[in-house]
C-alpha cells in the first residue's frame, strides 16, 4: 500500500512537472477566438491579476478598461468597454483568447495582442523610433495572462 501511495505521488508530481508552457505562437485559437487550454497548466491568481490589470507598466489594461471595484485606481479608461460583469457573460476561454491575442475575437480592435511574437508589421523599440530586434517577447508571460484571466472572471455582477 505504502509502495502504491509514493507511486502516485511520484505520478502527479512528475504530471505537473511535464506540462509545458505554451509558446506564443503555438497557441491554438478557436473559431471564434477562445483559447481552450491553459497556457501554462496553472492556476491564475486573481490578486496578481488585479495588480496586471491595474498597473500601467505591467499590463496596463486600465488605461483603456475601468472596472467600478477597483476604486483605488485612479483615472481608468474609456477607451474600451467597462468590464463590470465580464466575468458572467464571457467564459474563462474566450476571456484568455482576447487577452492573448484580440484580433483573433475583434478583428479591428485597437486592443494589443499580449501574448504575440511574430506576425508584426513593424514592431518598434519601444519608444526609440528604432526597430525591435529579435526575439520579440510578448508584454505579458504566459502566467500573467492566466493570473489576469482568473482576475476578469472575479468580475460578476451582484
Amino acid at each position: 500500500m505504502r509502495f502504491t501511495g509514493m507511486t502516485l505521488a511520484a505520478a502527479v508530481l512528475a504530471a505537473g512537472a511535464a506540462y509545458a508552457e505554451t509558446a506564443p505562437d503555438d497557441v491554438q485559437f478557436g473559431e471564434y477566438g477562445a483559447v481552450e487550454a491553459s497556457l501554462t497548466g496553472q492556476e491564475g491568481d486573481p490578486e496578481k491579476g488585479r495588480e496586471i490589470f491595474s498597473t500601467k507598466s505591467m499590463g496596463n489594461c486600465v488605461s483603456c478598461h475601468a472596472v467600478s471595484v477597483l476604486e483605488d485606481v485612479p483615472f481608468q479608461g474609456e477607451v474600451g468597454p467597462v468590464l463590470d460583469g465580464i466575468g458572467e457573460y464571457r467564459t474563462t476561454e474566450e476571456l484568455r483568447g482576447i487577452v492573448a491575442n484580440a484580433k483573433m475575437t475583434f478583428e479591428g480592435t485597437v486592443m494589443p495582442a499580449f501574448y504575440k511574437t511574430s506576425g508584426f508589421i513593424r514592431p518598434g523599440d519601444g519608444y526609440t523610433g528604432k526597430a525591435a530586434e529579435p526575439p520579440i517577447e510578448p508584454i505579458l508571460a504566459a502566467q500573467d495572462i492566466e493570473d489576469l484571466v482568473a482576475f476578469l472572471t472575479t468580475l460578476k455582477d451582484e
